[in-house]
């Protein structure tokens, strides 16, 4: 088996350039004077509904900030709704952030390469407020080494302090054509003959998450079918809750 069925669709076609990242275009627009500026990059927080590229915009930051070779070195991703302890704040936030970073970049290296290091904390909204205290001390102590992406849900559930040292971006729902492009650009590219009812089918039952459609669309891929249709929708409507 090529490993490379084995890897999560929202993965395997997650952009590597916010150029492409579905919608969002004002703050893109933002963003990419901010990658050309890199010293000049804030704290940031994202929020908005589940699937419109919030982690996905943080992680392609980062990668066009640090490129392939320094990414993992620079780069330190968590999930705050599993890791969101005080203990976890101390021992693997502040460990990293307080860590010093490889500067000796190859003069021909194409990426640029600030000298600081790039938090991700998914899912910030479900972090206590004890452990969001500790972050704020965190982020105040390291802000020259380290820059913090939060990613939320809900903006109400994050500390003002916090949210004073964040530029702070909405994300908005996703339309219906471009989660539609997306589907139907990777049925072409996994061979999968859908018809554009089911797809429809599959965005109701989404709504206007993206992620979400991946990876539905991937669980109906691995029923070994060659043709998704409304037949097969009904068959696992149980499994996946379309209605």
């Amino acid at each position: 088996m090529n490993l490379s069925e084995n890897i999560p669709w929202v993965e395997k076609y997650r952009p590597k350039d916010i150029s492409d990242i579905l919608e969002q275009n004002e703050i893109i627009q933002t963003l990419r004077e901010c990658i050309e500026n890199s010293l000049a990059l804030p704290h940031c927080l994202f929020y908005g509904p589940p699937g419109t590229g919030k982690t996905t915009t943080a992680l392609a930051i980062a990668y066009q900030l640090f490129g392939p070779r320094f990414f993992k070195e620079r780069i330190l991703e968590l999930n705050a709704s599993d890791e969101r302890g005080i203990k976890v704040v101390r021992e693997k936030i502040k460990t990293f952030a307080k860590k010093k970073i490889n500067d000796n970049i190859p003069s021909n290296y194409k990426y640029k390469c600030p000298p600081y290091k790039v938090i991700i904390l998914d899912e910030a909204d479900a972090m206590t407020d004890e452990s969001q205290f500790a972050l704020r001390r965190i982020i105040e102590e390291n802000s020259l080494t380290t820059r913090f992406f939060l990613i939320c849900n809900f903006v109400a559930r994050i500390n003002k302090p916090i949210l004073s040292r964040c530029a702070i971006y909405r994300f908005k729902n996703l339309s219906n054509d471009a989660i539609t492009n997306m589907l139907n650009n990777i049925c072409e590219r996994e061979d999968i003959n859908i018809t554009s009812k089911s797809i429809n089918k599959i965005i109701d039952y989404c709504d206007g998450d993206l992620r979400k459609a991946i990876n539905t669309l991937q669980r109906l891929k691995f029923l070994s079918v060659s043709k998704i249709n409304d037949n097969i929708l009904n068959d696992i409507s149980i499994k996946i809750n379309i209605k």
